[in-house]
């Protein structure tokens, strides 16, 4: 019989267990993609608001937007309207203001002008119609030996008084009513910068307002009173009427 004597290990003997494996390192994160804008070359070039990359400014979103369909287009930034025409325009019709006596009276002067041309032409052979019937009569009543009342105004210069008094009226109506209702001023008006506007909208008469206008004006200066319907407009305040604008409700701006 053997007897084995038992020997504690030593540490020397000992082998030793195999090293863990090291971790493997993180893989870096990916960088963000960057948003690239088409170029004319077609070569795609990022969109950045800086050096270090990052969203894209709002200039160059824009840009961006303009080029989305592969041609470049010129961008022209926003720019507000300094003043609304619209407005500025009604804000001058509503400040009108009367127009000067001055203006007003060569204004004036430059119609009657015109207006006495016109009526004059269309005058002169019915004048002279109406003047040799009146010196026929008197011829007669000078052959007749006798005393005889000779009329100037008759039947027959009537009619051809009637006749004058048509054309001017006509002429009057197509010269002064028209233009004043379409546009507030007549020929002479309108050299002279000054305009006929109603009293309430501050715009140019209806139609209707500009003929009695015109009546009020033409009749009265006819039986010579007119003059002081005219001469009214001196001493009116503030607006400046005379006897046909307040007839019509209107007043002459400047």
């Amino acid at each position: 019989m053997a007897i084995r004597a038992l020997r504690p290990k030593s540490s020397g003997s000992q082998v030793p267990p195999q090293a863990a494996a090291p971790a493997p390192a993180p893989a870096p994160a990916p960088a963000p993609a960057q948003p690239t804008v088409p170029q004319q070359g077609g070569v795609a070039s990022p969109v950045t608001s800086g050096a270090g990359g990052g969203s894209p400014s709002w200039a160059q979103q824009v840009h961006q937007l303009a080029d989305a369909d592969g041609q470049q287009q010129p961008v022209v930034p926003w720019k507000p309207v300094a003043s609304d025409p619209f407005l500025a325009m009604a804000q001058n019709q509503a400040a009108g203001r009367p127009a000067g006596l001055g203006k007003r009276f060569v204004a004036r002067l430059i119609d009657t002008v015109v207006l006495v041309a016109v009526t004059g032409a269309a005058a002169l052979p019915l004048g002279t119609k109406a003047a040799d019937h009146v010196d026929g009569k008197i011829d007669a009543a000078k052959m007749s030996g006798e005393k005889v009342t000779v009329w100037l105004l008759d039947g027959t210069t009537a009619g051809y008084l009637g006749m004058i008094l048509g054309v001017l009226l006509l002429f009057g109506v197509l010269y002064e009513v028209l233009p004043t209702a379409k546009w507030g001023r007549t020929l002479g008006k309108r050299l002279l910068g000054i305009q006929v506007r109603d009293m309430g909208e501050h715009e140019a008469p209806t139609f209707g307002a500009a003929l009695k206008r015109w009546l009020v004006y033409v009749v009265p200066g006819v039986l010579v009173i007119g003059v002081l319907g005219v001469l009214w407009c001196v001493f009116d305040r503030p607006w400046r009427q005379c006897w046909h604008d307040k007839a019509a409700g209107t007043f002459v701006a400047g």
